[in-house]
């Protein structure tokens, strides 16, 4: 099925690793135009190149950390001097450390969860909102969590993605008179499914069983009606869908689930 993403101006924030490295496959087998922002710099070549050879039209990697004030602007104005302006944003940009909120005591911890999962959507979106507003048109994709809706070990890290959402709704009230929209996947638990699917500025470059071990997982597919944990492609399907004009015009502040209904919000 043709999306209409060929071409598509897309900027995908943290793309380099597990989910956002899935999302920037996704687009480049529809033929879109790829800004990749990420902090890995060899990652993001690396996945760069995989783009192309997947068939994106064109990758511009943009390296830097988006928690500093510029970063994201910079991003954001690669795509619109090399192609002209900006189609779709995916926030994508994210960082955990699970932890028990009454042993979570550190607060530069909880300072760079918020910067990264927070404080870079914002500045990413309003980075992308003018040139957006100019064409009439865009779509923005937020990557939140089912973390959001309150989840064990994840207190610090859900509430930034709870923010997110909050975040994604007001930017859909605010600018679907100017044709933008603004939607939320929340993912389920995305485990990488191999060592070239992070790199060493990943939280999964510690190891697997340092993250989410496979009891704890376990324990997570109790609840969840599917038995499976979710991919990358999974949640870049649903990305895809959110992105395209063609299939989901009329879809704005919506909240989508991807966990194998391990939440149904």
């Amino acid at each position: 099925m043709d999306l209409g993403l060929k071409d598509a101006r897309v900027l995908i924030t943290g793309g380099a690793s597990n989910i956002g490295r899935g999302i920037v496959h996704a687009f480049a087998a529809e033929g879109s135009r790829i800004v990749l922002s990420d902090i890995d710099a060899a990652q993001a070549e690396k996945v760069g190149q995989e783009a192309l050879d997947r068939g994106a039209s064109a990758v511009e990697v943009v390296v830097g950390d988006l928690t500093d004030e510029h970063e994201a602007q910079r991003a954001a104005d690669r795509s619109v001097e090399t192609w002209g302006g900006v189609d779709v944003l995916v926030n994508n940009a994210g960082w955990s450390v699970p932890g028990f909120i009454a042993k979570n005591t550190d607060r530069a911890n909880w300072q760079k969860t918020v910067e990264i999962n927070f404080f870079t959507a914002i500045s990413a979106t309003q980075a992308v909102l003018p040139a957006m507003r100019e064409q009439g048109q865009g779509s923005i994709v937020f990557i939140a969590s089912e973390s959001a809706f309150g989840q064990i070990r994840q207190g610090v890290y859900g509430a930034t993605k709870a923010a997110v959402v909050a975040l994604a709704r007001t930017t859909a009230r605010e600018h679907g008179r100017h044709g933008i929209r603004s939607n939320i996947v929340c993912p389920g638990l995305v485990v990488p499914d191999g060592p070239d699917a992070v790199g060493a500025q990943s939280l999964w470059s510690v190891g697997k069983d340092n993250v989410f071990n496979d009891d704890q997982a376990a324990y997570l597919l109790k609840d969840t009606p599917m038995n499976r944990l979710t991919s990358a492609e999974d949640v870049a399907a649903s990305v895809l869908f959110l992105a395209s004009e063609r299939m989901s015009r009329q879809v704005t502040g919506q909240l989508f689930s991807v966990s194998g209904g391990y939440t149904m919000p």
